[in-house]
């Protein structure tokens, strides 16, 4: 059968792991290994590049006031749950002070009584 392209046999390094892990999908497709690289190749043509779109991560902070961001992996760092207060806020509350641990423990036991 002519398919109108001249084959070569090339070696193409990958990684085991992966290749151990998508040979069950591709033949569940009913396409090999060897089907599977050249459709990635014509894609690359008909895309003029890659088929994907391929760039750096930048991190994103989120206006949270919590100083929460994501992070180049992705991976969203929420700092609302261990912060109860927004960074604005946090500048407006002033750190008591206490002349003994005593003092520092009735006025604890205080607040929890209210």
């Amino acid at each position: 059968m002519y398919t109108g392209y001249d084959k070569m046999s090339t070696t193409v390094r990958v990684n085991s792991k992966i290749k151990e892990e998508i040979t069950p999908i591709l033949a569940d497709l009913g396409i090999s290994l060897s089907d599977a690289i050249n459709m990635f190749l014509h894609q690359i043509k008909l895309n003029d590049g890659l088929p994907f779109d391929l760039r750096r991560k930048k991190i994103t902070e989120i206006n949270d006031g919590y100083g929460s961001y994501i992070c180049e992996q992705g991976h969203v760092h929420d700092y609302s749950k261990f912060n109860s207060t927004p960074k604005e806020k946090k500048d407006d509350i002033s750190p008591k002070m206490y002349a003994s641990a005593k003092e520092m423990m009735q006025d604890i036991l205080s607040e929890k009584s209210e």
